[in-house]
């Protein structure tokens, strides 16, 4: 990789063209937010990342889309082009073969500590993301580190945090489908503080690894490394028994206490709807660490398309391919698609050759298996089928799908969190009923009429010659 840290990333965006820098102030509390939608809706070749220098009340620089902006984004930060198949091949042998990362004696994550009064959230520039309906300001890009009291593996997940006070947040998980929830419930379960590091602006591949679906057992870290192609350096916190990459701009030290809760949202979510309010635990600041005139890193959310569908949708595909494909041995599967539509995560296409009677039907069965609240609505197709174009998707669905023989509901199955149509919003998170899914084979069962459209051959000779036709 090109680069050791976010800072050196950040400069490689801006050699290519795809990181730009707002120079003028903004406010916050709603400027932030609304120039990063403007950016979001463009179309998503022409998405950057986005850095503000100058934020009124604040020393600080913001920056956003640094790693789900765009594809190219995304590509630059693993080092490849912006190719389906190069990303999900980078994904899977990063799932496959993982990096252990290594402790190294310090870090300039450390190069100031503050503690007691002076550990306080407002000196950063944290923005409100839904202004008029969020009630505080929200960290949205928090790569939160906690280990299994049992095993002592470590977890780095990305839970969203609202700021309740100088030294105290909110913290946004459930159980099953969140890791650090995981964690959490073993020390509640034994009545004891859970130790918990929160790191803010680190190098992308940190951040893509805390945002992917990996098995509870495989640290993110070391996926991370992986990624990168190198060992994550990590340092040992001042306060807590947490290792934290040594990299990073900003490190929050605190706990979590047992049978603690508070209101935490409501908040614009990944559904493009606004998700809560929730009680649910509190995070406790004993301790902030942070390098010399540090970058404050964000994840643009709400509404989809957004960076935090992107960055889902990018390593969960890689993932569904890998564990249908490397870990099932299915074969004929030729593309994975989340539609950013969707959260990139409740719609599910697959494009696949039918090899054998049954074999979409199989497909179907296998492709949420590996996640237990994972996708409502699960569309396999033929080979021939571009599933990541929506008209196409529309066509497929019109004039290969017979409903009564080939949608199918698998019922009393988890409910995907934050889901607005699973409840109403006052039943609590795990008070949710059981959810379903659809299930809907849009393979051709026989020899179809052939396509309306002209031959490729006269297709290509019209292309070469366009400029002939004056149009």
């Amino acid at each position: 990789m090109a680069y050791d840290d976010l800072r050196e990333y950040l400069a490689l965006l801006e050699q290519r063209g795809i990181m730009k820098w707002v120079d003028r102030e903004v406010d916050k509390d709603w400027e932030i937010t609304c120039v990063a939608r403007k950016v979001f809706e463009k179309p998503p070749d022409k998405r950057h990342a986005l850095g503000f220098r100058k934020v009124k009340g604040h020393s600080a620089p913001v920056v956003v889309g640094t790693v789900g902006a765009s594809r190219s984004v995304y590509a630059a930060a693993l080092d490849i082009e912006p190719d389906v198949d190069q990303i999900i091949s980078k994904w899977e042998r990063a799932l496959s073969g993982p990096i252990e990362a290594e402790l190294v004696s310090k870090g300039v994550c450390q190069e100031v500590v503050k503690k007691g009064p002076d550990a306080d959230l407002e000196w950063f520039p944290i923005p409100t993301w839904t202004p008029d309906k969020d009630p505080a300001p929200y960290i949205t890009a928090p790569c939160m580190i906690t280990k299994d009291p049992e095993t002592g593996i470590r977890n780095v997940g990305i839970y969203r945090m609202q700021v309740k006070g100088p030294d105290r947040t909110g913290v946004l998980w459930d159980l099953p489908s969140q890791h650090g929830a995981v964690h959490f419930s073993k020390y509640e379960k034994a009545g004891r503080p859970m130790p918990v590091a929160v790191v803010v602006g680190v190098e992308p591949c940190i951040l893509m690894a805390a945002a992917a679906k990996v098995p509870l057992a495989v640290d993110e870290l070391a996926v991370a490394g992986a990624l990168k192609g190198s060992p994550v350096p990590l340092v040992r916190c001042r306060t807590v028994d947490i290792e934290v990459p040594a990299t990073a701009e900003i490190v929050l030290e605190g706990e979590i206490r047992p049978n603690e809760t508070e209101t935490e949202g409501p908040f614009g979510e990944y559904t493009g709807y606004m998700g809560g309010p929730y009680d649910l635990p509190l995070f406790h600041i004993g301790c902030i660490t942070h390098r010399k005139n540090p970058i404050y890193q964000a994840l643009h959310s709400q509404m989809p398309p957004s960076e935090s569908s992107l960055l889902r949708q990018i390593p969960e595909e890689a993932n569904i391919y890998k564990h249908l494909v490397r870990q099932l041995k299915i074969p004929g599967i030729v593309d994975i698609h989340l539609p950013e539509s969707g959260g990139s995560y409740a719609i599910l296409w697959i494009r696949m050759k039918t090899m054998y009677p049954g074999h979409a039907q199989q497909v179907l069965s296998a492709a949420w298996t590996h996640h237990p609240a994972f996708a409502k609505w699960i569309v396999v197709t033929d080979e021939d089928v571009d599933i990541r174009d929506p008209f196409t998707r529309e066509w497929v669905l019109s004039w290969r799908v017979e409903p009564k023989n080939d949608v199918h509901i698998l019922s009393d199955t988890s409910s995907l969190l934050l889901d607005p149509s699973s409840a109403p919003p006052d039943v609590p998170l795990w008070d949710r009923p059981l959810s379903s899914k659809v299930l809907v084979n849009a393979t051709k069962k026989w020899e179809y009429p052939a396509i309306a459209l002209p031959p490729d051959t006269y297709m290509k000779r019209v292309e070469e010659s366009w400029e002939r036709y004056g149009l």
